[in-house]
């Protein structure tokens, strides 16, 4: 898959759903119930213990969905990543050598910032997506404040994106939003509710396509 390809398909979908979770034993039927629901780009992070080995399990069992490795803080982790089946890196923070990792392997990468320096900064090592977290802090409209200079920057809201601000995080401007806990509820995801995670990606789905 393409670099191109997978970013395409992360603006069309508009939403990454992000799954963070104690342990992997319940990460695979979260995505499948986030696939069915409508959001088949999903997000692991290295925070999970074992993620890279419960991203290469779902990788296998769901082919349909396109994963991603967040949380990645060292170069080191891009290649292990890849070969887990990850098709693409988010950082959290501006992390040139994970830029240039990526880079150097065709792999698309969303870089985390959050100042109008560090955006740029990130833009200009190389990353496709700059992921601005934490976004609740500053809402759509700071979204909207900086693609005024920097309008060609694709821009990425992470943290307090809801059903409520998903279409005003879009519409300001964002190349597409990344939802956490408010698209995986806590409650739900302890329960082992598919059903209701399956259903709060539905909401997601009909929000973001509005705007």
């Amino acid at each position: 898959m393409s670099k191109q390809i997978v970013l395409d398909r992360i603006r069309a979908e508009k939403v990454i759903a992000l799954i963070r979770a104690d342990g992997p034993g319940s990460l695979i039927d979260c995505a499948r119930a986030l696939a069915a629901g409508g959001l088949s780009v999903i997000e692991l992070t290295m925070t999970t213990p074992g993620a890279l080995a419960v991203l290469a399990q779902a990788a296998k069992e769901l082919p349909q969905v396109t994963f991603g490795m967040g949380t990645v803080l060292e170069p080191a982790t891009v290649a292990e990543a890849q070969a887990a089946g990850a098709k693409f890196i988010v950082t959290p923070a501006v992390r040139p050598a994970v830029i240039a990792a990526c880079r150097e392997r065709g792999l698309p990468v969303l870089g985390g910032a959050l100042t109008p320096t560090e955006a740029l900064t990130s833009w200009d090592l190389g990353v496709d997506v700059v992921k601005i977290f934490p976004a609740e802090s500053f809402g759509p409209a700071y979204i909207r404040s900086l693609k005024a200079p920097f309008p060609q920057i694709n821009l990425m809201p992470t943290g307090g994106v809801t059903p409520e601000t998903v279409g005003e995080f879009l519409k300001a401007g964002a190349f597409a939003t990344a939802a956490g806990s408010a698209l995986v509820q806590p409650a739900a995801l302890k329960a082992k509710d598919w059903p209701a995670i399956t259903r709060r990606a539905q909401v997601f789905v009909t929000a973001a396509s509005k705007a």
